[in-house]
């Protein structure tokens, strides 16, 4: 079910050709094709959404954040609606799906955005930056005037199944006294106490939560899906405060249109080793 629409849809990731990337082909639609890059990006209010020649797929932050976690470059998803399935609210089914498939490594090179200078955007007290560094690695900070969040701040490297044991289980949270205006908005119409977190005014309605600051780690979650719309795998560190999905993918939009800030990189197998957030597949359901 999809989290915002309610509408029913069954998902099926497939293999695809090196150097593809992440495709998404909505079956009910004659297998109309939208790529998973910064180009196609449409409503980002409270979801990543991807329109081309008025056809959408909503909703796509937690799978695209699986994949990178995951290390998985090409694939084609198929989906017969409009907004991927939510599951449980976070990547973790996304993740066993994967592992159960297997991986294979192809034989063209992986390649990478290399950010070579800072890209930085600010809007009132809302921050995203990107610095050069030689892996990956994400800094957050949100701020909410809820007792059991306040303001949390996270950061990981995405090496060593970091994401696995760090991010992917975070789920997507949610306060019950907006239920009413965003359901008259037209969202979270497939929202449940099983594939979100729901926050009452002085606690949580279904917890237990899966770490004590789950909040911030599934927007670590979602800022990585959300990067994932750069088209290939980035080589950088993130800074965020209370950034969210608009300026997460702004961010992409701003790298993308100017070449300065970045260089398209490519690493021999031997080299990729040492780079932070380069796993082997064969290792990953081990780590899991």
């Amino acid at each position: 079910m999809g989290l915002h629409s309610g509408a029913p849809v069954h998902l099926r990731i497939l293999p695809s050709p090196a150097g593809e990337g992440i495709v998404f082909r909505r079956t009910d639609l004659d297998s109309y094709a939208i790529e998973a890059t910064g180009r196609n990006v449409a409503k980002v209010s409270y979801a990543t959404s991807l329109m081309k020649k008025g056809v959408l797929i909503s909703t796509t932050e937690h799978l695209l954040s699986a994949f990178i976690g995951m290390g998985v470059d090409n694939a084609i998803v198929e989906i017969d609606n409009l907004e991927l399935p939510i599951l449980d609210g976070s990547a973790q089914p996304f993740v066993e799906m994967i592992v159960r498939a297997g991986l294979r490594k192809q034989r063209r090179k992986r390649s990478y955005i290399r950010i070579v200078k800072p890209v930085e955007l600010r809007e009132g007290d809302k921050f995203i930056a990107v610095y050069p560094y030689d892996g990956y690695s994400v800094s957050y900070s949100i701020n909410f005037p809820h007792p059991l969040i306040g303001r949390e701040s996270f950061e990981v490297e995405l090496s060593n199944g970091n994401f696995l044991r760090e991010i992917a289980p975070a789920r997507t949270f949610g306060f019950l006294r907006d239920r009413d205006a965003m359901l008259n908005m037209g969202l979270i119409r497939g929202a449940s106490e099983q594939n979100a977190i729901v926050l009452t005014d002085d606690g949580i309605k279904n917890p237990p939560l899966r770490y004590p600051d789950e909040f911030v780690r599934h927007k670590v979650l979602d800022l990585i899906g959300d990067l994932a719309l750069l088209g290939r795998r980035l080589l950088g560190r993130i800074v965020a405060d209370r950034a969210g999905h608009a300026m997460h993918t702004a961010l992409v939009s701003k790298i993308l249109r100017d070449q300065s800030f970045w260089q398209e990189s490519t690493v021999d197998d031997e080299d990729e080793r040492e780079i932070p957030g380069f796993r082997e597949p064969a290792s990953v359901a081990e780590r899991l």
